[in-house]
């Protein structure tokens, strides 16, 4: 049993501490099954009626409902408060018919209000509550006349703006260097905030989508789109004025919305990285921001080249070394337009980490060996000091 502590007064001469049994928050019947069915839903990729099977086979097991309210009711209430809508579809969408009503089955689909929700869910789950905030930019180590106080005080120079000044330590320095007994403001006493200037970052997220992403019993794609969402969700709440931009890559790759990302799925793909890596850099240098940064997701070896005839190179055996050395262009090609690439490696197979040490070197970016859990703070402590300096 878990226990709150309390710091109170036990009489007006003496503290102390009092302990309480920990009690949960009250959650209703929609909110408790709510939870588990946002966390379904993500795995499912979307799919209402397999995250709803799911929840039905939970209850049993767990039992979440009561008989005053059912998975049913949980259904109907998601459709009353606008997270889920139902619509016709047709048994064969290619023709209709006159009669399609009839023959059409009932579909439940998410709404946007409920993808949002998907959203804020991994942002939580992954780096905690961040409330939005007001100028929506980035510190640099730059100081100066900028958007973002430091919390660092300097003396006033000439030139410095009145609104900077710290009346309440200016205040004071009066007292101190002048005495109490008449109030005396010099202009040795003014100190002034110091601030950053601020600094957009316009972001590439790249996912891989090939086939080893679910292989050997690990689900490795969910905890990458969560990632993905919670990132998209901090930047548009906390960062307005960053741009994020996502992109999948199996045999090809290709640019994907924020709203697709719930429904994001493994194909049965090798790893074109080089497809990848292009079409991020395409996507940057349409961009007018300073700061561009390539965030790459993956688990895999790259297996896989376009050739301009349009057919496929592959190969799963190993590195093969043409693919490996199309790589590293890639790689000098950003470092020389100043995008570094920070790579996310989940596999840590020797043979493939000493890969990702050459083409970070390359690049002169870097790279993180992790597992699943520690994905999502990784890649945001990542993102936070890169937004603490200017990339050149």
């Amino acid at each position: 049993m878990g226990f709150v502590v309390f710091l109170g007064m036990a009489n007006r001469n003496n503290n102390g501490f009092r302990f309480t049994p920990y009690k949960a928050p009250h959650l209703t019947p929609f909110e408790r099954l709510f939870d588990i069915f946002k966390e379904l839903i993500t795995h499912t990729s979307g799919d209402f009626d397999e995250a709803i099977d799911w929840l039905r086979e939970l209850d049993k097991e767990y039992e979440l409902t009561t008989p005053d309210y059912s998975i049913d009711d949980f259904i109907e209430e998601l459709k009353s408060k606008g997270y889920v809508q139902e619509a016709l579809e047709p048994s064969d969408p290619e023709n209709p018919g006159e009669n399609a009503n009839e023959s059409a089955k009932r579909v439940v689909s998410l709404t946007a209000k409920m993808e949002r929700l998907i959203r804020q869910h991994a942002l939580d789950q992954i780096f905690g509550t961040l409330k939005k905030a007001g100028s929506g930019n980035h510190k640099t180590p730059k100081v100066g006349m900028g958007e973002e106080p430091s919390g660092d005080l300097r003396s006033f120079q000439f030139g410095d703006p009145m609104s900077s000044i710290d009346i309440t330590e200016s205040f004071k320095n009066a007292q101190i260097n002048n005495g109490v007994g008449s109030f005396d403001l010099r202009e040795e006493d003014l100190v002034v905030k110091e601030s950053h200037h601020a600094a957009q970052m316009s972001t590439v997220l790249m996912i891989d989508i090939s086939h080893s992403m679910i292989l050997y019993g690990e689900d490795r794609i969910t905890p990458a789109k969560k990632v993905a969402m919670a990132l998209a969700e901090m930047i548009t709440t906390r960062y307005p004025k960053d741009t994020l931009e996502i992109l999948v890559f199996g045999n090809d790759a290709w640019p994907i919305s924020v709203a697709d990302l719930p429904y994001l799925k493994v194909g049965p793909f090798h790893t074109n990285t080089v497809a990848g890596l292009s079409l991020a850099m395409d996507m940057l240098r349409r961009k007018r921001n300073t700061n561009k940064q390539i965030f790459m997701i993956t688990d895999g070896k790259p297996s896989c080249l376009k050739l301009k005839d349009g057919s496929y190179y592959k190969n799963s055996a190993g590195l093969d070394q043409h693919i490996v050395d199309q790589c590293y262009k890639m790689a000098r090609q950003a470092h020389k337009v100043n995008i570094p690439i920070t790579t996310f490696m989940i596999a840590q197979d020797p043979y493939l980490m000493q890969f990702i040490q050459e083409f970070t070197a390359a690049n002169k970016g870097k790279a993180f060996y992790t597992g699943l859990k520690g994905l999502g703070g990784m890649i945001f402590e990542d993102y936070e000091n890169n937004r603490k300096k200017r990339i050149r």
